[in-house]
């Protein structure tokens, strides 16, 4: 329902007044959720498998015609196909804007969600299934992705992190350095890259401002820190593709959380305010 709530929210609209043409190639086919098993957890490997690897052959096809693909979600797992797409051809960077990690693995997760293990297996740690999709191995190597707004992990994940290369800003720098200086540098840790994938979960933001996520964590993102980030990231990288996901609109206040992210989107290709 992510994706539909952000079509409802006028995306398309929005993006063409900042200035893009926009091409709408609908949805990947996914099973129906109450169709799966109840469990949940690594019981749904193999529909997550099926639907990432129709993302990541939706992607390829986006970035084969020269475009930038924006992908919508849903839950973070779709990063497995989009970052595998993203990578194809050349080395790309990836810019991880959330409240959590996301670098779980089956045997540190308390939980099994697989949508908390995505930026572990595209650098080559977890489930093999996983690791593979789109193509045998890590996607991106660990020195070459940046994580930000991160105030949420497991224990075991904290450490698997820790050991792993990723460059991380937690919340505690962007209160003590500002988000303009943390942008900049974590930019400056990309800029090596031609291009950059922004992998952006609405849980980065408060869940004041984006109420309609399904782990929300107090003490995220501002509105206006939000842009701000976007908005630099527009300024000074080449943004090659684009994640937009963890919208659940049945947790939202009149789908307020998904108009925020068609702003969002707005401002990481180019609005401006002046």
């Amino acid at each position: 329902m992510g994706p539909s709530a952000l079509r409802y929210a006028g995306l398309d609209d929005h993006l063409r007044q900042v200035g893009c043409s926009v091409r709408d190639c609908g949805n990947v086919e996914i099973p129906v959720r109450d169709e799966l098993p109840a469990e949940g957890g690594m019981a749904f490997l193999p529909a997550v498998v099926e639907a990432c690897a129709a993302v990541y052959e939706a992607g390829l096809e986006a970035i084969a015609d020269g475009e930038i693909p924006v992908f919508l979600g849903g839950d973070h797992s779709i990063a497995l196909g989009t970052v595998a797409a993203a990578t194809e051809a050349d080395p790309v960077g990836v810019l991880w804007i959330d409240a959590h990690a996301d670098f779980n693995t089956p045997a540190t997760s308390p939980t099994g969600n697989l949508h908390g293990m995505p930026l572990a297996a595209i650098t080559g740690q977890g489930a093999r299934h996983l690791i593979d999709i789109g193509r045998p191995g890590p996607k991106v190597p660990a020195r070459d992705v940046t994580l930000i707004g991160l105030r949420s992990l497991d224990p075991e994940e904290r450490s698997l992190l820790r050991a792993s290369g990723v460059t991380v800003f937690t919340m505690r720098e962007i209160d003590e350095q500002g988000i303009g200086r943390v942008a900049k540098q974590a930019i400056q840790s990309l800029a090596h890259l031609p291009k950059i994938h922004v992998s952006l979960d609405m849980d980065s933001l408060d869940p004041s401002e984006a109420p309609g996520v399904g782990t929300p964590v107090p003490g995220g993102l501002t509105y206006r820190e939000a842009h701000v980030l976007l908005e630099l990231i527009a300024a000074s990288a080449s943004v090659g593709s684009v994640d937009l996901v963890e919208i659940n609109p049945i947790l939202d206040d009149r789908n307020r959380t998904a108009k925020i992210g068609v702003e969002l989107v707005g401002s990481l290709l180019g609005q401006t305010i002046y």
